[in-house]
């Protein structure tokens, strides 16, 4: 029988994004890829430290635990097969079990996220996270930066979602954009009754909902919806996720409040934003990455 990812939660994650591998990134980046082998060959039975989707990651595969293979996480980076050694004996040291793993030695790797089918690309590479995007893939730029998960809650995945150009499209963005609050608020109101469009991260909400579903008796996902929008415009959201027949177990229509000290509350291990102010200011309080699609993220706007 052939082997197939097709009834898996497919995570595909950059080294970075999943080892802080910072130092070793600053050799990478000047420009010396033999210096930096060098460096990932002498260290190959260093383990690498956590980075900051570590936890979402080692959370994620606690549902294979009773057995049955639910989540598959695989290595796509831009390091060399080497360093691909260092990271694969760093997995087998924190206890994370990886078995599959693309490494492109440098040339962009997205391309691979088709035939893996991945429900979520995390990189820290920009470009590889807007080519993802741009090829229907649901994929943040993680803030290496961002502080690491809290451990409060050890048996539960929680995942925050923005609304408008993440989980649906960014339709009533660009109102909000040209025309204003008031004009957003009238727009939303008007089309209370019509679901909004799909964002780029529905499919992998759509792949928590089936793993939810799917069960494991000491595993969880909580999920959240963390948004600026506020009463009327509220009612939108909730009639479409209701159209999805998904349902998340808190929504936060913050009305402009910065979103960073309700997200400390809710503790996620992962939170996705589109717009770089947003998540800036959440990476100081919990794991965050940036999802480059919408409006708020066309280069140069007219």
């Amino acid at each position: 029988m052939a082997v197939t990812l097709d009834d898996k939660l497919v995570v595909a994650i950059s080294s970075r994004a999943l080892f802080n591998l910072e130092e070793e990134n600053q050799l990478f980046e000047s420009g010396d890829p033999e210096a930096y082998m060098r460096l990932q060959l002498e260290r190959l039975d260093v383990p690498a430290q956590p980075g900051i989707a570590y936890s979402l990651v080692q959370k994620l595969l606690r549902f294979n635990d009773d057995g049955v293979q639910r989540v598959e996480v695989v290595i796509l980076s831009r390091n060399d097969p080497v360093s691909g050694m260092r990271i694969f004996r760093s997995s087998v040291s924190a206890g994370i079990k990886l078995q599959r793993g693309v490494f492109t030695q440098g040339r962009a790797p997205f391309g691979y996220l088709r035939p893996l089918r991945a429900h979520l690309f995390l990189s820290a590479n920009a470009e590889d996270v807007r080519e993802a995007l741009g090829a229907g893939f649901p994929a943040a730029r993680v803030l290496v930066e961002s502080v690491k998960a809290s451990d409060a809650f050890p048996n539960e995945v929680r995942i925050a979602f923005d609304g408008d150009a993440v989980l649906f499209s960014d339709e009533a963005e660009r109102v909000f954009q040209a025309e204003g609050l008031d004009a957003f608020q009238a727009h939303e109101l008007s089309k209370a009754a019509l679901p909004l469009p799909e964002g780029p991260f529905k499919p992998l909400l759509s792949a928590l909902h089936r793993l939810q579903l799917a069960g494991n008796a000491s595993m969880r996902i909580r999920t959240a919806l963390v948004t600026a929008r506020s009463a009327p415009a509220h009612e939108r959201a909730i009639r479409t996720l209701m159209n999805w027949n998904i349902r998340v177990d808190e929504a936060m229509f913050l009305g402009g409040l910065p979103k960073g000290e309700f997200l400390r509350e809710f503790e996620p291990d992962f939170f996705f934003d589109d717009q770089t102010g947003h998540v800036d200011a959440a990476a100081r309080h919990v794991p965050s990455g940036h999802v480059s699609s919408g409006i708020s993220n066309v280069r140069n706007p007219r």
